[in-house]
């Protein structure tokens, strides 16, 4: 099947590779020269474990291409992904427009039968506006040229992405037509050998299961952390009542991990997405999802607190060694993360950070430009040197399983804050430490 992408971000790029790796021919669209240069480089403009080298293949085998030409892409492709960007407005909506002028360029170009599909993360009624857009161009130009819309979100985890793609839990596919869903269970096919995932809805219900579902996730791990923080004023440790409540089979034990709050891309933009959606489109105050924003918030600034409750308000003259900066494991991405609340919090005290990540240092770099009180270590041993504490902030593998006597040796005092609770706890105090986690 002859695929374009527009966009060549997160979603587009994994997307379009994992469509060329099953044997499509795929042509992704960016707007932007320096990422295609970087890309028919070789290169690739984000980090995903495994996506560079599953591009130089698919290149090399001449089933991944590039381009910036529009007109080239609107003919290309008979289904049409449109994975470009839907930042938060300054009221916390989707800004729509990236996702309308993709639809709009492919009304102008088009001249056969395209299936244009939504895999952007989208408010609801957004395929109404993409087939608006793409219906008044054709207009426009005098033709009737049939096509489709189609609501596909995207499941992917950052750090896991390729996997979920080529793997996936299930394969969500809102359309209207007969046409359209035999496309897309065709271009479907070779990622459920095994069992059928996809599953087939009205447009609305596909655009609302993506919110839904980064809802609901956000929801569990924000009732987790206010559960942390009570264990903690209760003497209870959250690791035990996590394992106790996790086997429950109707709870599970996914995404009950306390810890510092959740960051990334998704779930912070798409909670405020989905109360403003709430808001605006039907008049409904969506009670706890404000609760777990309010919550997710008041949660990142937790290890600021147990720092100054044990060195005191004023921080000045001293220094902290931090261990990662991304919103997560297995990536660069610090859109919302942690690192950044925490970082302000030591800086705004008086301290100063020494920060190791083992790839997202350079994003850190744009994040924190010209910030006098925060350097970077070449690794994590090397942030530890002359520190009064080590604050863990993210949990990296790397992270998991240290050099305690090296830990004690370069810090001041065997101090250690970690916001991701990484260590047993009876553990590292028996070795000496003394040991702030959370909730435990």
């Amino acid at each position: 099947m002859k695929i374009t992408v527009v966009g060549t971000g997160y979603v587009g790029l994994v997307s379009g590779t994992c469509l060329a790796e099953v044997g499509n021919d795929v042509l992704c669209l960016d707007l932007d020269p320096a990422k295609i240069k970087i890309l028919e480089d070789g290169g690739i403009p984000i980090f995903e474990p495994g996506l560079q080298d599953m591009v130089k293949r698919n290149v090399a085998a001449g089933r991944l291409h590039f381009t910036t030409d529009i007109e080239r892409a609107a003919h290309f492709g008979t289904v049409q992904f449109i994975a470009v960007g839907t930042p938060p407005d300054e009221d916390g909506s989707a800004d729509m427009k990236y996702v309308i002028a993709a639809a709009r360029n492919i009304g102008k170009y088009m001249t056969d039968y395209k299936v244009v599909v939504d895999k952007s993360t989208v408010p609801v009624g957004t395929a109404d506006a993409v087939r608006a857009a793409i219906t008044e161009e054709l207009q426009k130009r005098g033709v009737n040229t049939p096509f489709s819309v189609v609501s596909n979100p995207e499941f992917l985890k950052e750090g896991a992405a390729i996997d979920d793609f080529m793997k996936p839990d299930r394969i969500i596919v809102g359309c209207e037509d007969e046409q359209a869903a035999h496309n897309m269970r065709a271009l479907y096919a070779p990622f459920q050998r095994n069992h059928d995932r996809l599953i087939v809805m009205d447009i609305r219900s596909a655009e609302l299961t993506k919110y839904a579902a980064n809802a609901m996730l956000a929801t569990r791990i924000s009732f987790m952390n206010e559960l942390a923080n009570l264990a903690e004023k209760l003497g209870a440790d959250i690791e035990s009542v996590r394992r106790g409540i996790g086997s429950d089979p109707r709870i599970g034990y996914d995404f009950l991990y306390a810890g510092a709050g959740y960051g990334g891309s998704c779930f912070p933009k798409d909670v405020k997405a989905l109360i403003k959606t709430a808001s605006v489109e039907a008049g409904i105050d969506l009670k706890v999802l404000h609760a777990v924003e309010a919550a997710n918030d008041q949660q990142k600034h937790v290890l600021g607190h147990k720092i100054k409750a044990r060195f005191g308000a004023d921080l000045t003259g001293k220094h902290f060694a931090l261990w990662g900066l991304a919103f997560k494991a297995n990536t660069d991405d610090m859109r919302e993360a942690t690192s950044r609340e925490v970082i302000k919090d030591l800086l705004a005290a008086g301290a100063s950070v020494t920060a190791y990540d083992p790839v997202a240092m350079p994003e850190a770099r744009h994040c924190f430009p010209n910030e006098p009180g925060l350097s970077y270590a070449d690794n994590q041993s090397a942030a530890l040197a002359g520190a009064d504490a080590l604050v863990i902030v993210t949990e990296w593998k790397e992270f998991r399983s240290p050099d305690f006597d090296n830990l004690k040796a370069q810090l001041k005092a065997p101090i250690i804050f970690d916001g991701r609770n990484l260590y047993d706890p009876k553990m590292v105090r028996d070795i000496g430490f003394e040991y702030w986690a959370i909730g435990r």
